[in-house]
């Protein structure tokens, strides 16, 4: 028994004795340049960008009921279509609509934008402005988001709208759910 005990006290001061092989080392500064998420704004005809078919800002949108099957039919998927893409905006337009496609989901899936105005020197103010979510079932293709002004009209000035994909029950907006960007400009005259 004695010997058993001397054995483990002279273990355990060996193990105290022991040099560590792997030292630890400080983490060294990887990252060159600035992360940015790609942007949305200059699509190239027939290439996907992200889980987008294609995605436009726009005044407003239509709603194309007949698109599959016969016409007049209702479909659960109706096609949507952009009322005027377009970038630049004047501040009396109530609404910028975000119109999208997506490839074909499995699951139900969230997506969401938030929108800020930029400042004259091109950083990003930190109050955001508005934010939208849509909830998509897995079998729909086309959505929207809707990003409206705060007040009885949009400030003259350059604005940015972060866009966001997440799957439901998760937190739309979550910098690891960012999937892109889009940018607008608000003028007094188009």
């Amino acid at each position: 028994m004695v010997a058993a005990v001397l054995s483990m006290v002279w273990f355990c001061q060996q193990a105290a004795d022991a040099k560590d092989l792997l030292p630890l080392k400080e983490q060294e500064s990887t990252e060159v340049g600035s992360t940015q998420s790609p942007s949305f704004d200059d699509q190239q005809h027939g290439v996907p960008q992200s889980l987008f078919t294609w995605i436009k800002m726009a005044k407003g949108f239509d709603v194309e009921w007949d698109t599959f099957g016969r016409k007049g039919w209702y479909t659960q998927d109706p096609r949507l279509k952009p009322i005027e893409p377009r970038s630049v905006f004047t501040p009396e337009t109530p609404a910028i609509y975000i119109v999208f496609e997506v490839a074909p989901l499995e699951d139900p899936t969230q997506f969401g934008v938030q929108w800020y105005r930029e400042e004259p020197n091109s950083q990003m103010r930190q109050e955001q402005l508005g934010k939208d979510v849509l909830e998509l079932p897995g079998h729909e293709r086309y959505g929207y988001l809707e990003m409206t002004r705060s007040g009885e009209r949009w400030i003259v000035g350059d604005y940015v709208a972060k866009v966001y994909i997440a799957p439901i029950g998760q937190q739309p907006f979550h910098a690891v759910n960012q999937v892109g960007m889009m940018r607008f400009r608000v003028v007094l005259s188009e």
